[in-house]
């Protein structure tokens, strides 16, 4: 069967879901807020906890990830994003959700080549970024005086 381009467009346009572009916006706004809300909510309860800057900071990222890793375990985080589009993209739970998400698709093949081979499937090469080039930084910074 062969279409021209115009066919095709045709095709394409009555197989596509409408667009509604506005309230998709709104919603990845909406629900990125309210996951960064959560985020200053948690920062909030460690600062009145009194632990300092770092402590506060480290303490947030941990709970954020372990949340972003709970919903998406309890298969959440994906009716959320089914949702909120890219608001969940907020990069601390989206990461969560990144790593664990590939390793629970694979977990059936077993906890080595499934789990373990798929766990950093989507997060490692961004892991890999990030470690090598704050291995240049540091070497960039104690060479230069």
């Amino acid at each position: 069967m062969k279409l021209t381009k115009e066919e095709y467009a045709k095709m394409l346009d009555r197989a596509a879901p409408p667009s509604h572009l506005p309230a998709d916006m709104l919603w990845a706004f909406v629900i990125g807020g309210l996951i960064c809300t959560v985020g200053q909510l948690v920062s909030d309860f460690y600062k009145g906890r009194g632990l300092d800057e770092s402590g506060v900071s480290a303490a947030t990222a941990i709970t954020m990830v372990f949340l972003g890793a709970l919903l998406t375990g309890l298969h959440l985080y994906d009716k959320l994003a089914k949702k909120a589009g890219a608001g969940t993209l907020v990069p601390i739970t989206g990461f969560a959700n990144s790593i664990v998400s590939p390793a629970m698709e694979f977990k059936s093949e077993g906890l080595i080549l499934g789990l373990g081979a798929k766990l950093f499937a989507i997060a490692g090469p961004v892991l890999v970024y990030g470690i090598s080039a704050s291995i240049l930084y540091g070497l960039v910074l104690y060479l230069l005086p």
